[in-house]
Protein backbone atom coordinates (compact mmCIF):
# COMPACT_ATOMS: atom_id res chain seq x y z
CA UNK A 1 0.00 0.00 0.00
CA UNK A 2 1.35 3.43 -0.71
CA UNK A 3 0.83 6.32 0.63
CA UNK A 4 1.44 10.45 -0.26
CA UNK A 5 2.28 12.97 2.17
CA UNK A 6 1.09 16.29 1.84
CA UNK A 7 1.08 19.64 4.20
CA UNK A 8 -2.36 18.12 5.51
CA UNK A 9 -1.60 14.95 4.82
CA UNK A 10 0.72 12.78 7.22
CA UNK A 11 2.72 9.80 6.94
CA UNK A 12 4.06 6.87 8.52
CA UNK A 13 7.44 8.68 9.59
CA UNK A 14 5.76 11.35 11.56
CA UNK A 15 4.53 8.89 14.20
CA UNK A 16 6.08 6.04 16.64
CA UNK A 17 8.01 3.29 14.12
CA UNK A 18 7.05 0.67 16.98
CA UNK A 19 3.47 1.88 16.90
CA UNK A 20 3.33 1.59 12.96
CA UNK A 21 5.12 -1.64 13.16
CA UNK A 22 2.10 -3.27 15.40
CA UNK A 23 -0.48 -1.87 13.38
CA UNK A 24 -2.02 -5.14 11.63
CA UNK A 25 -2.74 -4.69 7.77
CA UNK A 26 -5.20 -7.00 7.08
CA UNK A 27 -8.42 -7.88 8.37
CA UNK A 28 -7.25 -11.40 9.40
CA UNK A 29 -4.70 -9.90 11.73
CA UNK A 30 -6.92 -7.43 13.44
CA UNK A 31 -8.53 -9.03 16.93
CA UNK A 32 -11.92 -7.84 18.07
CA UNK A 33 -14.28 -5.62 16.51
CA UNK A 34 -15.84 -8.86 14.79
CA UNK A 35 -19.47 -7.66 13.95
CA UNK A 36 -17.39 -4.60 12.01
CA UNK A 37 -15.12 -6.92 10.10
CA UNK A 38 -17.85 -9.28 8.97
CA UNK A 39 -19.72 -6.39 7.62
CA UNK A 40 -16.57 -4.71 6.03
CA UNK A 41 -15.60 -7.84 4.37
CA UNK A 42 -18.47 -7.64 2.77
CA UNK A 43 -18.56 -4.40 1.92
CA UNK A 44 -14.89 -4.59 0.36
CA UNK A 45 -16.29 -8.04 -1.38
CA UNK A 46 -18.82 -5.98 -3.32
CA UNK A 47 -17.07 -2.99 -3.78
CA UNK A 48 -14.08 -5.23 -5.61
CA UNK A 49 -16.62 -7.31 -7.62
CA UNK A 50 -18.31 -3.99 -9.07
CA UNK A 51 -14.72 -2.97 -9.73
CA UNK A 52 -16.10 0.51 -7.67
CA UNK A 53 -14.58 2.92 -4.91
CA UNK A 54 -15.84 1.66 -1.28
CA UNK A 55 -18.41 3.31 0.28
CA UNK A 56 -18.34 6.21 2.51
CA UNK A 57 -17.33 5.02 5.87
CA UNK A 58 -17.68 6.59 9.55
CA UNK A 59 -16.29 5.50 12.85
CA UNK A 60 -16.32 6.97 16.03
CA UNK A 61 -15.93 5.23 19.49
CA UNK A 62 -13.47 6.30 22.65
CA UNK A 63 -9.77 6.81 21.45
CA UNK A 64 -7.02 3.74 21.09
CA UNK A 65 -9.85 1.55 19.94
CA UNK A 66 -8.43 1.14 16.20
CA UNK A 67 -10.46 3.53 13.96
CA UNK A 68 -6.89 4.80 12.18
CA UNK A 69 -6.06 1.35 11.71
CA UNK A 70 -9.07 0.45 10.56
CA UNK A 71 -8.98 2.84 7.59
CA UNK A 72 -5.49 1.78 6.97
CA UNK A 73 -6.34 -1.05 6.75
CA UNK A 74 -9.49 -0.63 4.31
CA UNK A 75 -6.97 0.91 1.89
CA UNK A 76 -4.80 -1.97 2.02
CA UNK A 77 -7.22 -4.60 1.32
CA UNK A 78 -8.84 -2.51 -1.74
CA UNK A 79 -5.38 -1.67 -2.86
CA UNK A 80 -5.41 1.98 -2.66
CA UNK A 81 -3.36 4.78 -1.41
CA UNK A 82 -4.90 6.57 1.56
CA UNK A 83 -4.53 10.27 2.73
CA UNK A 84 -4.72 11.05 6.72
CA UNK A 85 -5.52 14.16 7.59
CA UNK A 86 -7.27 15.42 10.67
CA UNK A 87 -10.49 17.68 11.08
CA UNK A 88 -8.42 20.99 12.85
CA UNK A 89 -5.63 21.07 10.48
CA UNK A 90 -8.23 21.87 7.24
CA UNK A 91 -8.68 25.15 8.13
CA UNK A 92 -9.99 26.55 4.47
CA UNK A 93 -12.14 24.97 2.27
CA UNK A 94 -8.76 25.64 -0.69
CA UNK A 95 -7.31 22.91 2.28
CA UNK A 96 -9.79 20.23 1.05
CA UNK A 97 -10.25 21.25 -2.31
CA UNK A 98 -6.62 20.47 -2.89
CA UNK A 99 -6.86 17.11 -1.11
CA UNK A 100 -9.70 15.94 -3.31
CA UNK A 101 -8.07 16.60 -6.46
CA UNK A 102 -5.21 15.41 -5.93
CA UNK A 103 -6.80 11.40 -5.02
CA UNK A 104 -7.28 8.89 -7.78
CA UNK A 105 -9.68 6.97 -8.61
CA UNK A 106 -10.78 4.36 -5.66
CA UNK A 107 -8.66 6.22 -2.86
CA UNK A 108 -9.40 6.38 0.26
CA UNK A 109 -9.17 9.74 2.62
CA UNK A 110 -9.03 9.61 6.02
CA UNK A 111 -9.82 12.62 8.12
CA UNK A 112 -9.66 12.04 12.21
CA UNK A 113 -11.42 14.36 14.32
CA UNK A 114 -14.31 14.49 12.38
CA UNK A 115 -16.53 16.95 13.94
CA UNK A 116 -14.08 19.40 14.55
CA UNK A 117 -13.93 20.19 10.43
CA UNK A 118 -14.83 24.64 10.26
CA UNK A 119 -18.74 24.25 8.70
CA UNK A 120 -17.15 26.29 5.70
CA UNK A 121 -15.18 23.04 5.17
CA UNK A 122 -18.18 20.85 5.71
CA UNK A 123 -20.43 21.90 3.09
CA UNK A 124 -17.88 21.31 0.73
CA UNK A 125 -17.56 17.56 1.81
CA UNK A 126 -21.50 17.53 0.63
CA UNK A 127 -21.38 17.48 -2.90
CA UNK A 128 -17.90 15.48 -2.64
CA UNK A 129 -19.47 12.78 -1.25
CA UNK A 130 -22.78 12.25 -2.97
CA UNK A 131 -21.40 13.31 -6.59
CA UNK A 132 -17.81 13.32 -6.33
CA UNK A 133 -17.30 17.10 -7.42
CA UNK A 134 -16.45 20.31 -5.24
CA UNK A 135 -17.79 23.76 -5.89
CA UNK A 136 -15.22 26.34 -5.61
CA UNK A 137 -15.10 30.35 -6.09
CA UNK A 138 -12.87 32.02 -8.53
CA UNK A 139 -12.19 36.04 -7.84
CA UNK A 140 -13.37 38.27 -6.20
CA UNK A 141 -16.58 40.57 -5.89
CA UNK A 142 -18.93 41.26 -9.14
CA UNK A 143 -16.31 39.24 -11.13
CA UNK A 144 -17.06 35.98 -8.99
CA UNK A 145 -17.76 32.80 -10.96
CA UNK A 146 -18.69 29.40 -9.39
CA UNK A 147 -16.67 26.61 -10.95
CA UNK A 148 -17.49 22.85 -10.23
CA UNK A 149 -14.90 20.31 -10.57
CA UNK A 150 -15.22 17.07 -11.54
CA UNK A 151 -13.54 14.18 -8.79
CA UNK A 152 -12.47 10.94 -8.99
CA UNK A 153 -14.67 8.67 -7.06
CA UNK A 154 -12.82 8.11 -3.56
CA UNK A 155 -13.55 6.75 -0.28
CA UNK A 156 -14.17 9.22 2.99
CA UNK A 157 -13.36 7.28 5.93
CA UNK A 158 -14.40 9.42 9.48
CA UNK A 159 -13.24 8.81 12.73
CA UNK A 160 -14.73 11.00 15.97
CA UNK A 161 -14.77 10.06 19.66
CA UNK A 162 -17.58 12.93 19.57
CA UNK A 163 -20.29 11.56 17.30
CA UNK A 164 -23.12 13.41 18.70
CA UNK A 165 -20.93 16.88 17.73
CA UNK A 166 -21.16 15.76 13.55
CA UNK A 167 -24.02 17.19 11.79
CA UNK A 168 -27.31 14.96 11.01
CA UNK A 169 -26.17 16.78 7.39
CA UNK A 170 -22.76 15.08 7.55
CA UNK A 171 -23.51 11.93 9.32
CA UNK A 172 -26.30 11.41 6.63
CA UNK A 173 -23.85 10.87 3.98
CA UNK A 174 -21.33 8.35 5.47
CA UNK A 175 -22.79 4.64 3.56
CA UNK A 176 -22.14 2.84 7.35
CA UNK A 177 -21.37 4.01 10.39
CA UNK A 178 -19.56 1.94 12.64
CA UNK A 179 -19.38 2.44 17.03
CA UNK A 180 -16.10 0.54 17.85
CA UNK A 181 -16.36 -0.86 21.35
CA UNK A 182 -13.79 -1.68 24.11
CA UNK A 183 -11.71 -4.88 23.77
CA UNK A 184 -12.99 -8.19 25.89
CA UNK A 185 -9.93 -10.02 27.90
CA UNK A 186 -9.36 -12.68 25.20
CA UNK A 187 -9.34 -10.03 21.96
CA UNK A 188 -6.66 -8.02 23.63
CA UNK A 189 -4.60 -11.28 24.74
CA UNK A 190 -4.08 -11.91 20.56
CA UNK A 191 -3.45 -8.38 20.08
CA UNK A 192 -0.91 -8.54 22.99
CA UNK A 193 0.72 -12.36 21.48
CA UNK A 194 0.85 -10.58 17.76
CA UNK A 195 2.65 -7.40 18.95
CA UNK A 196 5.02 -9.52 21.10
CA UNK A 197 5.81 -11.46 18.06
CA UNK A 198 6.71 -8.35 16.23
CA UNK A 199 8.48 -6.77 18.43
CA UNK A 200 10.15 -9.84 19.24
CA UNK A 201 9.86 -10.43 22.74
CA UNK A 202 9.34 -13.38 24.94
CA UNK A 203 5.87 -13.96 26.87
CA UNK A 204 4.14 -16.50 28.82
CA UNK A 205 0.01 -16.87 28.78
CA UNK A 206 0.05 -16.27 32.11
CA UNK A 207 1.93 -12.58 31.09
CA UNK A 208 -0.03 -11.72 28.10
CA UNK A 209 -3.31 -11.75 31.18
CA UNK A 210 -1.70 -9.77 32.98
CA UNK A 211 -1.32 -7.21 30.82
CA UNK A 212 -4.96 -7.92 28.96
CA UNK A 213 -5.97 -7.19 32.71
CA UNK A 214 -4.57 -3.70 32.74
CA UNK A 215 -5.38 -2.70 29.44
CA UNK A 216 -8.21 -0.43 30.17
CA UNK A 217 -10.23 -2.54 27.07
CA UNK A 218 -8.29 -0.55 24.16
CA UNK A 219 -5.47 -1.88 21.82
CA UNK A 220 -3.59 1.21 21.89
CA UNK A 221 -3.09 0.87 25.63
CA UNK A 222 -2.39 -3.08 25.80
CA UNK A 223 0.39 -2.58 22.94
CA UNK A 224 2.05 0.72 25.15
CA UNK A 225 2.28 -1.17 28.44
CA UNK A 226 3.84 -4.27 26.41
CA UNK A 227 6.71 -2.32 25.33
CA UNK A 228 6.80 -0.93 28.49
CA UNK A 229 6.77 -4.30 30.18
CA UNK A 230 9.34 -5.81 27.71
CA UNK A 231 11.85 -2.67 28.74
CA UNK A 232 11.75 -3.68 32.28
CA UNK A 233 11.99 -7.45 31.33
CA UNK A 234 15.17 -6.58 29.51
CA UNK A 235 16.70 -4.63 32.43
CA UNK A 236 15.12 -6.25 35.59
CA UNK A 237 14.98 -10.13 34.18
CA UNK A 238 16.31 -12.24 31.52
CA UNK A 239 14.01 -10.48 28.70
CA UNK A 240 10.96 -13.22 29.37
CA UNK A 241 7.70 -11.86 30.16
CA UNK A 242 6.10 -13.74 32.88
CA UNK A 243 3.13 -12.64 35.33
CA UNK A 244 5.70 -11.87 37.92
CA UNK A 245 7.31 -9.37 35.83
CA UNK A 246 4.29 -8.01 34.24
CA UNK A 247 2.67 -7.52 37.82
CA UNK A 248 6.40 -5.54 39.09
CA UNK A 249 6.82 -3.11 36.15
CA UNK A 250 3.22 -2.19 35.72
CA UNK A 251 3.09 -1.49 39.40
CA UNK A 252 6.19 0.46 39.05
CA UNK A 253 4.16 2.63 36.42
CA UNK A 254 1.09 3.29 39.42
CA UNK A 255 -1.36 0.70 37.24
CA UNK A 256 -3.76 -1.55 39.48
CA UNK A 257 -4.82 -4.58 38.25
CA UNK A 258 -8.06 -2.77 36.65
CA UNK A 259 -5.71 -0.54 34.94
CA UNK A 260 -6.28 2.32 36.46
CA UNK A 261 -3.31 4.75 36.54
CA UNK A 262 -2.73 7.59 39.36
CA UNK A 263 -4.82 10.11 37.13
CA UNK A 264 -7.82 7.95 37.75
CA UNK A 265 -7.59 7.06 41.51
CA UNK A 266 -7.10 11.34 41.97
CA UNK A 267 -10.49 11.52 40.25
CA UNK A 268 -12.37 9.17 42.00
CA UNK A 269 -10.60 10.28 45.46
CA UNK A 270 -11.37 14.24 44.43
CA UNK A 271 -14.77 13.11 44.12
CA UNK A 272 -15.16 11.29 47.25
CA UNK A 273 -13.50 13.26 49.13
CA UNK A 274 -14.25 17.34 47.98
CA UNK A 275 -17.42 16.51 46.64
CA UNK A 276 -18.72 13.91 48.59
CA UNK A 277 -19.02 11.56 45.95
CA UNK A 278 -21.39 13.66 43.52
CA UNK A 279 -23.17 14.89 41.70
CA UNK A 280 -20.39 16.67 40.76
CA UNK A 281 -20.60 19.04 37.19
CA UNK A 282 -17.75 18.55 34.67
CA UNK A 283 -16.04 21.71 34.55
CA UNK A 284 -16.35 21.83 38.58
CA UNK A 285 -14.23 18.62 38.51
CA UNK A 286 -12.47 19.79 35.98
CA UNK A 287 -11.44 22.60 37.80
CA UNK A 288 -10.72 20.89 40.82
CA UNK A 289 -8.11 18.34 39.29
CA UNK A 290 -6.44 20.64 36.66
CA UNK A 291 -7.30 18.35 33.54
CA UNK A 292 -9.21 19.68 30.36
CA UNK A 293 -12.91 18.62 30.38
CA UNK A 294 -12.33 16.87 26.86
CA UNK A 295 -9.72 15.13 28.48
CA UNK A 296 -12.10 13.77 31.42
CA UNK A 297 -14.85 12.67 28.98
CA UNK A 298 -12.87 11.57 26.37
CA UNK A 299 -9.98 9.83 27.74
CA UNK A 300 -10.66 8.88 31.93
CA UNK A 301 -14.45 8.32 32.10
CA UNK A 302 -15.58 6.34 29.11
CA UNK A 303 -13.54 3.18 31.50
CA UNK A 304 -14.77 4.52 34.76
CA UNK A 305 -18.24 4.04 33.49
CA UNK A 306 -17.73 0.69 31.36
CA UNK A 307 -16.07 -0.77 34.75
CA UNK A 308 -18.84 0.76 36.71
CA UNK A 309 -16.80 3.63 38.86
CA UNK A 310 -18.42 6.60 37.76
CA UNK A 311 -22.21 7.26 36.95
CA UNK A 312 -23.83 9.98 34.56
CA UNK A 313 -26.67 12.07 36.29
CA UNK A 314 -29.07 15.15 35.01
CA UNK A 315 -27.11 16.56 38.05
CA UNK A 316 -23.63 16.00 37.71
CA UNK A 317 -21.51 12.48 37.58
CA UNK A 318 -21.60 10.98 41.06
CA UNK A 319 -19.09 8.07 42.65
CA UNK A 320 -20.67 4.32 42.69
CA UNK A 321 -20.09 1.85 45.48
CA UNK A 322 -17.73 -0.23 43.22
CA UNK A 323 -15.42 3.07 43.51
CA UNK A 324 -15.49 3.38 46.97
CA UNK A 325 -14.38 -0.35 47.32
CA UNK A 326 -11.61 -0.57 45.00
CA UNK A 327 -10.15 2.67 46.33
CA UNK A 328 -11.00 1.38 50.70
CA UNK A 329 -12.44 4.71 50.92
CA UNK A 330 -15.52 4.45 53.40
CA UNK A 331 -18.55 6.88 52.19
CA UNK A 332 -19.45 9.88 55.22
CA UNK A 333 -22.73 9.92 56.82
CA UNK A 334 -24.04 12.57 54.29
CA UNK A 335 -22.94 10.27 51.16
CA UNK A 336 -24.64 7.67 53.04
CA UNK A 337 -28.01 8.98 52.92
CA UNK A 338 -27.86 9.16 48.73
CA UNK A 339 -28.17 6.35 47.13
CA UNK A 340 -24.61 4.85 45.94
CA UNK A 341 -25.51 3.07 42.15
Amino acid sequence: MSQRSGPLASSHTEEDHSEQTLRPRTLSDYFGQERIKDSLKISIAAAKKREEALDHVLFHGPPGLGKTTLAMILASEMGVSIRITSGPAIERTGDLASLLTSLQPGDLLFIDEIHRLPLSVEEVLYPAMEDFAVDIILGKGPKARDVRLKLNPFTLVGATTRYALISQPLRDRFGAAYRLDFYDELALSKIIKRSASVLNSQIDDDGVIEIAKRSRGTARVANRLLRRVRDYAEVKSDGNITAKVAIESLAQLEIDHLGLDQMDRELIKIMAERFNGGPVGLDTLSAAISEESDTIMDVYEPYLLKIGFIHRTPRGRTLTKNAYEHMGIEPNINELQQPLI
